[in-house]
């Protein structure tokens, strides 16, 4: 990174660094920091609530399937769904099929939506099994989310990727990866949205504690977490081509149920009480 008279230049190098041949990049690296801070605070949390900690030990495993299967299966079909159904085993593999053979790609595509519903899906599965109470369990998930959330955006800053739209703001960055023009670092404003929301979070955690298990926190981390996306996606560029013409692109389209969820969740809706921890 380095600075112009006037803008950012971003141009960092994509490996963190390298074990002989092998290349660590920045976004898996974000990936895995995003990953073991949510595993130490929602471990933590459990400790602090008298959870017994066998029944953490499998919340890690269901929380990473649930989490990836959904955020691929979400950019798949969501943002390309015409090249995935035509291409399904592309969905599974880290491979894309082109003229000269299968290359490894990696999962390039992953969308924060359909992790979320993959997460959510998975959190069931772990609650039927562990037979502790939902909201308690995503409450707890709900707290650390926005720290992991943050780790994600980091990565794509440091692939210049969901780059924002063309401005003249002191603080553009110039992503000279992608082209030459000042943009919105859009990933850097949700980062800082989601660092923001872990923040308040703790804080009225640690202030009101027994909120857990009622949903408020899954409520609150839906509301904020999803308000911002649907906001600073106006700042940036539409992933899609087929977005450019949409009132709403595909992103506040998929944002909007969560934020209406995460409303009612925190005003205690009678269908969102039935699974409440009972006080």
């Amino acid at each position: 990174m380095s600075l112009s008279l006037q803008y950012i230049l971003w141009n960092p190098d994509l490996f963190a660094f390298h074990i002989g041949n092998f290349g660590v990049r920045w976004y898996s690296l974000c990936w895995c920091f995003a990953l073991l801070s949510g595993y130490m605070l929602v471990q933590r949390l459990y400790r602090q609530q008298g959870i017994n900690e066998k029944l953490f030990d499998p919340l890690f495993f269901y929380c990473f399937v649930g989490i990836l299967v959904g955020a691929r299966l979400g950019h798949c079909l969501f943002y390309e769904p015409g090249y995935f159904l035509s291409h399904p085993l592309e969905m599974i593999l880290p491979m894309r099929q082109t003229p000269n053979g299968w290359v490894f790609t990696g999962y390039a595509g992953l969308a924060s939506h359909g992790g979320t519903i993959g997460l959510t899906i998975a959190l069931i599965l772990y609650v039927k099994k562990t037979k502790l109470n939902i909201m308690r369990v995503l409450d707890n998930i709900a707290i650390a989310t926005p720290a992991c959330a943050f780790f994600i955006r980091m990565g794509n800053l440091m692939n210049s990727e969901i780059i924002g739209k063309p401005t003249d703001v002191p603080w553009a960055f110039v992503f000279e990866r992608v082209d030459l023009l000042p943009r919105h670092p859009g990933q850097l404003y949700e980062a800082l949205c989601y660092l923001l929301f872990l923040i308040i979070g703790y804080i009225i955690y640690h202030k009101c504690p027994q909120k857990v298990g009622s949903g408020f926190f899954f409520g609150f981390c839906l509301t904020t977490i999803f308000t911002a996306r649907f906001l600073i996606e106006y700042t940036k560029e539409v992933q899609e081509a087929w977005e450019a013409s949409m009132l709403f692109n595909m992103g506040q389209i998929l944002s909007i149920p969560f934020i209406l969820v995460g409303i009612y969740c925190m005003i205690k809706g009678k269908y969102s009480q039935r699974l409440a921890e009972k006080k």
